[in-house]
C-alpha cells in the first residue's frame, strides 16, 4: 500500500514538471504573435521581415518534432525533456538579450529546438509515469496546458507589453525554465531502455525538407503571388519529399515515424477527428481576436480578457473530461462535446456584428470550450491508449507532427475563406449602389452635403461620400466574411461526431500496467494484425 502511495505521489510530481514545460512552450506562441507590433518598431523593420520571427519558429517546429521519438529512444525521455527544457529557457533568454530582427530570428529558432520536442516527449512521458487505467486523468490535467495557454497567452502578453518591457515576454521563461529543469533532474526517473537503431538519414531528410516547406507555403498563402516561381517551387519540393518520407518510412526496417501505427484503425480515427476540431478551435482562436480588434475596436489586453473566461473553463473541463474518460470511455463524453461545440460555434457566427455585446460573446465562447474540454483530450486518449507502449513515442511524434501541420492549415483555410468571402460580398454589396437605387442615392446627396459644409468643393465633396460609402461596404462585407467562417467550423464538427461514433472506444480495465495490451513488435509490425 505505502508503495502504491509512493508511486502515486511521484507520477503527480513528475506530471507537474512535465505540465510546466508544456504550459511555458504554448503560452510563449501565442504572447510573441501579441508582441510583433512592438518588435517592428523596436527594430524599426517592415511588417513583412518581422512576419519571420513567427515564421522561423514554425518551419523549425516542424523540422524537428518527427525527430523527438527516436532521440528519446536513443537517450530516454528525460535525458530529453532536460535538454528540450534548457533549449527553450536559453532561447528565452537570448531572446530577450536580442538586439536586432536578425538576431531575433536566430535566437527563435533555438527557442524552438526546444519548444519543439516539449510537447511529444512530454505525452509520452506520461505514458510511461501513469497505468493506462489513470491516463486519462492524466492527460486531461496536461490538456490544461496545452489547450488553456493559447488563450491565456493575450491576456498576459497584452498586459505585459501595455504595462511593462516587452522583453520579459520572453525573460518570464528563464526563471520557471531553470526551475523546471531543476525539479525534471530531482523528480524524474530514467526510463531504463535504450534502442541503439541506425538513423533514418533518408527519412529525417525528407520530412524536415518536405514539412518545411509545405508550412513556408501555407504560411504565405494569402499573400501569394503566384507568378513568382518560388511558391510553386517550395509546394513542389515539399509533395516530392513528402510521397519520398512515406516511402521511406514503410520500407525502412527502423523508421524515424513508423507510419504503419496508422494500421490501428482508433490512433488513426483519432487523429483525424483531432485535425477537424483543430479547424473548429482555430475559428475562435482566429476569428474572433481579428473581430474583436480590427471591427470592434478592442484593444489586445481588452481582446485577451474576453477571451480570458473561455481558457479558464476549457481548463476546468480537461480533468473532468479525462476522469469520465478511464470510467466510460471516450464516446459518451466526446460525441455530446463535438455537438456542444458546433452548435456554440454556430450561436458564435450570429454575434459577428458590431451590436452583440462583449456578455453573449463571452458566453458562446465559455460554451465553445465545454465542447472542446469535453471531446478533445478523450479523443486523443483513446487513439494514443491503442499503440504499444514500445511505440508511444513515435506515435506522441507523429500526432504533434500532424497538430502542427493542421494547425498552419487551419489558419490557412480561415484566412482563405474570410478573403475570399469578403470580396465576393463586396461586390454583392456594391452592386446595390446605382443610380436606380434611391435609398445609396439619397445617402450619397446627404453626405455630400455634409462634406461641402466641412469646407470641401462640390466635386471633392462627393468623392469623400462615395469613399466612405465604399470603405462601409468593405466593413460590412468582411464582417459578413468572418461570421460565414465561423458558421463553416460548425458544419465541419458534424464529420468529427461520425468519426467518433466508428472508434471501437476499448475500455481499459483496472489495474491493467501502462504497457496496455503486451503486443510485441518486431520491425515496428505487430505479429498480430492491427487494426
Amino acid at each position: 500500500m505505502e508503495e502504491n502511495n509512493n508511486d502515486s505521489l511521484y507520477s503527480w510530481m513528475a506530471l507537474i514538471v512535465v505540465v510546466i514545460g508544456t504550459f511555458m512552450s504554448i503560452l510563449d506562441s501565442s504572447i510573441v504573435n501579441i508582441a510583433i507590433p512592438k518588435m517592428m518598431a523596436v527594430f524599426g523593420v517592415s511588417m513583412s521581415d518581422s512576419k519571420w520571427i513567427l515564421t522561423a519558429y514554425t518551419l523549425a517546429l516542424g523540422a524537428i518534432i518527427p525527430l523527438t521519438g527516436y532521440l528519446q529512444d536513443l537517450f530516454g525521455s528525460k535525458k530529453i525533456y532536460m535538454f528540450a527544457l534548457s533549449m527553450f529557457t536559453a532561447g528565452s533568454m537570448l531572446c530577450g538579450f536580442s538586439w536586432s530582427n536578425t538576431s531575433m530570428i536566430c535566437f527563435r529558432v533555438i527557442q524552438a529546438i526546444g519548444g519543439g520536442m516539449i510537447m511529444p516527449v512530454g505525452m509520452s512521458m506520461i505514458y510511461e509515469i501513469f497505468p493506462r487505467d489513470k491516463i486519462g486523468l492524466a492527460l486531461g490535467v496536461w490538456g490544461i496546458a496545452a489547450m488553456a495557454a493559447p488563450s491565456i497567452g493575450p491576456t498576459l502578453g497584452g498586459y505585459i507589453i501595455e504595462k511593462m518591457d516587452w522583453r520579459l515576454i520572453f525573460n518570464i521563461n528563464v526563471p520557471i525554465g531553470i526551475i523546471g529543469v531543476i525539479l525534471a533532474a530531482i523528480l524524474l526517473k530514467d526510463s531504463g531502455n535504450r534502442n541503439h537503431k541506425p538513423f533514418d538519414i533518408i527519412g529525417f531528410l525528407s520530412s524536415t525538407i518536405g514539412i518545411v516547406s509545405i508550412l513556408y507555403v501555407l504560411g504565405e498563402w494569402t499573400s501569394i503571388d503566384w507568378t513568382k516561381m518560388r511558391y510553386t517551387m517550395f509546394l513542389v519540393l515539399g509533395c516530392l519529399s513528402m510521397i519520398l518520407f512515406t516511402v521511406n518510412e514503410l520500407t525502412h526496417p527502423d523508421p524515424l515515424l513508423d507510419l504503419r501505427i496508422f494500421k490501428l484503425t482508433d490512433f488513426t480515427l483519432s487523429q483525424i477527428v483531432i485535425s477537424v476540431l483543430s479547424l473548429a478551435l482555430m475559428g475562435g482562436m482566429y476569428v474572433v481576436p481579428l473581430f474583436l480588434q480590427n471591427i470592434r475596436g478592442y484593444t489586445a489586453m481588452d481582446t485577451g480578457l474576453i477571451m480570458l473566461p473561455a481558457a479558464l473553463v476549457m481548463g476546468l473541463f480537461m480533468p473532468i473530461s479525462g476522469n469520465l474518460f478511464d470510467k466510460i470511455g471516450a464516446k459518451p463524453i466526446a460525441a455530446p462535446g463535438i455537438v456542444i461545440l458546433g452548435i456554440s460555434s454556430y450561436h458564435l457566427s450570429t454575434l459577428i456584428n458590431i451590436n452583440s455585446t462583449k456578455e453573449s460573446i463571452i458566453l458562446a465562447l465559455c460554451l465553445r470550450s465545454v465542447g472542446i474540454g469535453l471531446a478533445m483530450m478523450p479523443i486523443n486518449t483513446a487513439g494514443m491508449n491503442v499503440v504499444p507502449q514500445n511505440l508511444i513515442g513515435k506515435a506522441s511524434a507523429i500526432s504533434n507532427t500532424i497538430r502542427q501541420i493542421t494547425g498552419s492549415i487551419s489558419i490557412t483555410i480561415m484566412s482563405t475563406i474570410i478573403q475570399s468571402k469578403t470580396n465576393y460580398n463586396y461586390l454583392k454589396l456594391s452592386e446595390q449602389v446605382n443610380v436606380y437605387n434611391n435609398v445609396s442615392n439619397n445617402t450619397i446627396s446627404e453626405l455630400t452635403k455634409a462634406y461641402m459644409q466641412s469646407g470641401q468643393s462640390q466635386s471633392s465633396a462627393k468623392y469623400s461620400a462615395i469613399s466612405y460609402i465604399a470603405k462601409m461596404i468593405q466593413g460590412q462585407a468582411t464582417l459578413d466574411a468572418m461570421a460565414y467562417a465561423l458558421a463553416v467550423t460548425s458544419a465541419v464538427v458534424v464529420l468529427a461526431v461520425i468519426l467518433v461514433l466508428m472508434m471501437k472506444d476499448k475500455k481499459i480495465p483496472k489495474n491493467t500496467n501502462n504497457e496496455g495490451e503486451m503486443i510485441k513488435y518486431e520491425g515496428g509490425i505487430n505479429r498480430k494484425t492491427i487494426g
